[in-house]
């Protein structure tokens, strides 16, 4: 047999591998409760936030089943998966999808969300910075019109995506480096994944939009004062609570 390509794997993708393997042996037969997330992390030997990407996953590829108050529970092997569905920007719940096969990796939509959250907080909060120095008035209106699109969506019963996105690429754009305002689009391209898509599903509420707005207008405010500590400090914080709520909102749902 020719020997075939070798591609580098997630963590998070080994970890969704392994507990897959166990399923399909039988370790865990269909209807029985998984182990808790935190019992898992333990076991395995890395982090709750890897085992939770590994476990959306799963979810998304229709193995297992998270019942909120309840826990995570190994789907029957011969239940008709969830079809696939496209990315509902405009904020509709997201809904269950299936998964053929990874991305390749490096594509930007193989990552872990919880990983891509966590990278945002290191280079947005220099690029904001940055935009604080560089922004022309132009580019803060270009901010001032997508914060502004987040609060229509929101005051629609939307969650606020597009205006979102608008916002943190109209930030990139003013930062005044090509590199980083495609390293944010970049970003951005991974949000619309369905591992993404299933986690905001647990996450984004209107309590949610509600402390999103005021921390984007925030950040809004300190680059127009042009005040790159502000502006850096501002995004920081922003994209912090932001990965704290997404994280607070899955241990919610399943109970781990």
């Amino acid at each position: 047999m020719p020997l075939q390509t070798v591609e580098p794997q997630r963590l998070y993708r080994q970890i969704a591998g392994q507990l897959r393997s166990l399923i399909d042996r039988g370790e865990y037969a269909p209807g029985t409760r998984l182990p808790a997330e935190r019992d898992l992390a333990r076991h395995l030997g890395v982090s709750r936030p890897s085992v939770r990407e590994a476990l959306i996953a799963l979810e998304v590829e229709g193995v297992i089943d998270v019942r909120t108050g309840s826990g995570i529970y190994v789907l029957e092997a011969t239940k008709p998966k969830r079809p696939a569905r496209p990315s509902r920007p405009n904020g509709a719940s997201a809904a269950h999808s299936t998964t053929t096969a990874p991305a390749p990796a490096g594509s930007g939509s193989d990552w872990g969300p919880l990983e891509v959250m966590r990278a945002r907080a290191v280079v947005e909060s220099e690029v904001a910075a940055l935009a604080a120095r560089h922004a022309r008035r132009a580019d803060t209106e270009r901010m001032a019109q997508a914060l502004e699109q987040m609060r229509a969506e929101a005051s629609d019963g939307h969650a606020p995506r597009l205006g979102d996105e608008a916002f943190h690429l109209a930030i990139a754009s003013a930062c005044g480096n090509d590199v980083l305002r495609d390293t944010v689009s970049h970003y951005w391209q991974a949000r619309h994944s369905a591992l993404f898509e299933r986690l905001t599903g647990y996450f984004e509420n209107p309590p949610s939009w509600r402390a999103a707005l005021a921390e984007h207008g925030a950040v809004l405010e300190a680059i127009r004062s042009r005040d790159a500590d502000a502006a850096r400090s501002a995004m920081q914080r922003h994209l912090k609570k932001a990965h704290d709520r997404y994280s607070a909102s899955w241990r919610r749902a399943n109970v781990a």
